[in-house]
Formats: C-alpha cells, sequence, structure tokens
C-alpha cells in the first residue's frame, strides 16, 4: 500500500469527522515521523506492513471520535508544543488571543495570576515569552496540574504551580494580573457539543446552569488579589460579554471586549477601581 492509497482509505474511514483528510495526513505524519507536507511529497512511498497496521490502528481510534491532538499527544500554542492528553482541555487558537493581551499589558517583574490552568498552555507561553514574569498558575484538577507541570518542566519554564479551588490555591499576595480561561459552558448544552469535545474533560467545560458561575466567583474574588489598576483577562463565550461585564462592574473599569482573529467576542479586559480595598 502507497502513502496515497492509505490516506484515501483512511479520508474513507474517517468520513464522519470534521476534516477527514488533513486529519488522515496528520495520522500518517506521525506514524512516518515526517512533517505533513514532507509526507505529501512521498504519495507512492509502499508503507511497511508495520507502519500500515500503526496507521490503521491510529485512524480507527480517531473514526471512534477521539480527539486528534489526544492521539499525536501534543498541540502548539503560542509557537510552543504542548504535551495534550484527557487529563486537561487541548489548547485552542482562540486562547492566543487572550496571551497576546496579556504580553502587551504585562511589564518585566510583574505577579502573573491564571486561574484554572489547565493543561499549562498560557502561564507556560506567558513565562516563555516574558521570562521576567513571575507567573503563578491554580486548577483545582491534581491530574490538569499534573500535566502542566510536565509542560512546564519539557519547556523549561519555571512556574509556580498551585493545586486548589480558584482563590482556595492561594494564601495570600497580590498580582499585577490575573487570566483565565475558565469553565463556561452551560451544562444544558453538554448532549449538544461536538463528539471529540465531549472527550475533554467535563470540570473544564461547564459553567454551571447559565455558564457563568466561574465569572461570579472570579469577580468577587480578584479584587482581593489584584493591585489597584492591575488587569484581568477572561476568556469568554460567545454571547456571554454582557453578562460577565455586568459581574465585572462594581469592582472593575474600562471593561472591553476583544474579538480573535476570526472575529468572534473571546475575552473581556477589565482593570480593578483604586477604591478596591488590598490585602
Amino acid at each position: 500500500m502507497t502513502v496515497l492509497e492509505a490516506l484515501r482509505e483512511a479520508e474513507k474511514r474517517l468520513a464522519a469527522v470534521p476534516d477527514p483528510r488533513l486529519d488522515a495526513e496528520y495520522l500518517l505524519a506521525y506514524v512516518l515521523r515526517l512533517p505533513r507536507l514532507e509526507v505529501l511529497l512521498q504519495k507512492q512511498r509502499a508503507l511497511t506492513d508495520a507502519e500500515a497496521a500503526g496507521f490503521a490502528a491510529l485512524v480507527a481510534r480517531r473514526a471512534a471520535r477521539e480527539p486528534l491532538q489526544y492521539i499525536l499527544g501534543s498541540q502548539p500554542f503560542m509557537g510552543l508544543p504542548f504535551r495534550t492528553d484527557p487529563r486537561a482541555l487541548i489548547p485552542r487558537n482562540d486562547t492566543e488571543t487572550l496571551c497576546q493581551e496579556a504580553l502587551r499589558l504585562a511589564r518585566p517583574g510583574n505577579r502573573v495570576l491564571d486561574l484554572c490552568t489547565g493543561s499549562g498552555a498560557i502561564a507556560v507561553a506567558l513565562k516563555k515569552r516574558m521570562p521576567a514574569l513571575a507567573v503563578t498558575a491554580t486548577d483545582v484538577s491534581p491530574e490538569a496540574l499534573s500535566l502542566a507541570r510536565e509542560n512546564a518542566d519539557a519547556l523549561d519554564a519555571a512556574v509556580d504551580f498551585r493545586l486548589g479551588d480558584l482563590w482556595d490555591a492561594l494564601p495570600g499576595g497580590m498580582f499585577d494580573l490575573i487570566v483565565s480561561n475558565p469553565p463556561y459552558i452551560p451544562d444544558a448544552l453538554q448532549d449538544t457539543l461536538q463528539e471529540e469535545v465531549r472527550r475533554e474533560p467535563p470540570l473544564a467545560l461547564f459553567g454551571g446552569a447559565d455558564g457563568l458561575d466561574f465569572y461570579r466567583r472570579i469577580a468577587l474574588g480578584a479584587p482581593e488579589h489584584l493591585v489597584p489598576s492591575g488587569h484581568l483577562l477572561l476568556e469568554i463565550g460567545d454571547d456571554q460579554f454582557e453578562q460577565v461585564q455586568a459581574l465585572l462592574t462594581p469592582e472593575f473599569e474600562n471593561i472591553a471586549l476583544l474579538h480573535d482573529l476570526n472575529g468572534r467576542p473571546r475575552v473581556v479586559r477589565a482593570e480593578r477601581k483604586h477604591h478596591g480595598s488590598a490585602v
């Protein structure tokens, strides 16, 4: 069987997934240990029996709607390779909007807190891009935090990881910048999600009946951990800006909505008012 024949057969088997041909190419590239574009230049190459069997096994996993990123074990984010597996949410390119805004606002020496860090993608990316930042990251899931630590170690990023439920993970101290991509999907939408998304940890996806539970808790606790005029950056769902804005208004000002590269509402930026009490 040639590369071209294998790809055509895999594309048929993956007909139910969103992008069958592209996924087949990535899976075969993984088996052959070659860049995807290099594989496409070798369409007449004959696969060994071992390569064909390995490829078939991966295609079967993908046909069962296991996320491609979990099969490959990695996902690029902010130009860095992050390990991915079912312990944590898969990093999305959309979240790079939050990282880029955080880097625009941050200054060397700033203290940055990443709540609900998951795979550690945000925290590690910020530390790698601006090494002089003091970055702390928290998560309630021991499994997610173990993956985050593995990513930080693999990428040589010194991040202070804390296990706990949002603010409970912090013994005290103030931050110049707080960022978070919290769970924000309403519970009732669980059955409407793409099958691949339903394979990701529910703890990282669902934010209560209206999807806003974590924003309420963040809005209440952030003033006690954020310096006056410090910034809060939150990733949100498409239709959540007005609700999140209302939650932040008592203690925050200059609240703005940022869009991702696809033009979709993605990040809320807010500045802590000076009158808030400090700890």
